[in-house]
């Protein structure tokens, strides 16, 4: 419940604002108060009248309003909210902020405030891939600003691809989640979950059978403890979890690419089981096959590290915490062992993934927690309850407990 918490909820203008009407609805239900600024952009999507009736408060839309600055303030309005919330959060509005900009009483109140604040993209494709706007958001998250979706799927401008704004049942998740007191708030943590797929055409790959099942349910015990999570998520069929920033891939590059963007960090969780190798000769062409012709080679070159990378930064880029997955099928402390050492992690999560074990695509999980100082052995349990017990385990030792 958010009894008693403030919202700012700055309205901008794209197709997405209709659903800022539901989060508002959503906040009430809650029990928080939300009080609105509505852009002039976002007023050609959404009406003054609609919001005022859903917050239950008066809706601000100038900066040199007398009667508005008499009675709040765009200094009032940005410092007596818990935390300010951007939804959707356009381009042109995302540039203002990264630059500094303070020309209507949105971006003059975010320039204002000393409150967190949360954005939730929304835009064309195109627009969210441009090199300014990606640079625009790396800056924002690097002063602090946190971020939820966009997500993928249909557009309103008839285009498929990243664009769309996060559900208001997500963005509540987030909002919960950054205004609980939970012990690992304002922690930024990434981690990897599910398999990475290695091309080898246009229409195959090569992949292994991770459901991705463990990794989401880590990010969505570090989310509900209140940290800042950013899910790097390969291709799986599980639904994204609320309450955090997910990011798809399908190649390791891709992964490790995604991972960089979003360091510094205080904790990263390799969870993935990516593919150590790639497909070096990839064929632009589905491969064909003919009567009589052999199969084709495959040659395959390593893929990046994605562990080593991040455990061998150097600061600021190093995380406080970084911890790996060993997916083994014999000599399964020996071998985890012999990653913690090489990769230069901190601690190592060693699991039994061989024939019959049931571990990929399956509900439960049996873990060893290797560190400097030992290995710690867990019983068999759920993946949910691995995730919560790895996440306590991670609040201690961030010395948030």
């Amino acid at each position: 419940m958010l009894d008693g918490r403030r919202v700012l909820l700055i309205i901008s203008g794209g197709i997405a604002a209709y659903k800022s009407l539901e989060l508002i609805r959503r906040l009430k239900d809650r029990g928080c108060a939300v009080r609105c600024i509505l852009t002039k952009g976002g007023a050609n999507f959404v009406t003054p009248l609609s919001v005022a009736a859903l917050s239950g408060d008066k809706v601000y839309q100038e900066t040199f309003s007398l009667n508005d600055e008499a009675e709040m303030g765009h200094i009032r309005l940005s410092r007596e909210a818990d935390l300010v919330v951007v939804a959707p959060a356009t381009a042109n509005l995302l540039a203002k902020m990264a630059a500094g900009i303070a020309d209507d009483l949105a971006s003059t109140a975010l320039l204002a405030t000393d409150k967190p604040v949360l954005v939730a993209p929304a835009m064309n494709t195109m627009m969210w891939e441009h090199a300014a706007t990606r640079a625009n958001m790396a800056t924002l998250e690097a002063r602090g600003v946190a971020r939820i979706g966009p997500g993928a799927g249909d557009l309103a401008c008839g285009e498929v691809g990243a664009g769309r704004m996060a559900e208001p049942a997500e963005i509540l998740a987030r909002i919960e989640a950054m205004l609980s007191d939970g012990p690992l708030k304002g922690v930024k943590a990434i981690v990897t979950s599910g398999p990475t797929h290695e091309a080898i055409d246009p229409v195959r790959f090569i992949a292994n059978r991770s459901s991705g099942k463990q990794g989401h349910a880590i990010a969505s015990a570090l989310a509900a403890m209140g940290a800042e999570v950013t899910l790097v998520s390969g291709p799986v069929s599980l639904a994204d979890p609320a309450g955090m920033t997910v990011v798809r891939v399908e190649s390791a590059l891709q992964m490790l690419n995604a991972v960089r963007q979003r360091l510094p960090a205080d904790l990263v969780v390799c969870a993935a089981a990516v593919a150590d190798w790639t497909v070096a000769n990839r064929a632009s062409e589905k491969r064909k096959k003919k009567a009589g012709d052999p199969p084709p080679t495959i040659q395959l070159a390593p893929n990046p590290d994605i562990l080593m990378t991040v455990s061998k930064a150097e600061a600021p880029l190093r995380p406080r915490l970084v911890v790996g997955f060993a997916a083994e099928t014999e000599k399964l402390m020996e071998h985890a062992a012999d990653k913690l050492a090489r990769k230069g992690c901190d601690w190592i999560v060693a699991n039994d993934v061989s024939e019959g074990s049931g571990t990929f695509g399956g509900d439960a999980n049996t873990v060893h927690i290797i560190d400097g100082t030992g290995t710690e052995s867990w019983p068999a349990m759920s993946k949910d309850d691995v995730a919560r017990n790895l996440a306590e385990r991670i609040t201690k030792a961030l010395g948030k407990a």
